[in-house]
């Protein structure tokens, strides 16, 4: 199946691409997902599960255990901070 990845804010910025379609298996979680775009290495390690990044499936906000389907839309957001 494929999936349409957005990044959002400084997480954009930081890997330099708005978005992407990416390839998974048939029974692919976000986890999945994640650990896919970590592996990349170096800048892509933000995105690992754990780190603190938000994830949205067709606009509305997801764990990372959610089942993904073709098609689906997936928005990547960086951890939120402040003070």
């Amino acid at each position: 199946m494929k999936v349409q990845v957005l990044y959002f804010a400084a997480l954009r910025e930081q890997l330099g691409v708005e978005c992407e379609e990416v390839e998974l298996s048939d029974s692919a979680t976000a986890a999945d997902l994640l650990q896919l775009l970590a592996a990349r290495g170096n800048a892509w390690a933000a995105v690992q599960d754990g780190a603190g990044t938000r994830l949205a499936i067709n606009q509305e906000f997801a764990e990372p255990d959610a089942c993904l389907s073709d098609g689906d839309e997936v928005g990547l957001f960086p951890p939120v901070t402040g003070g």
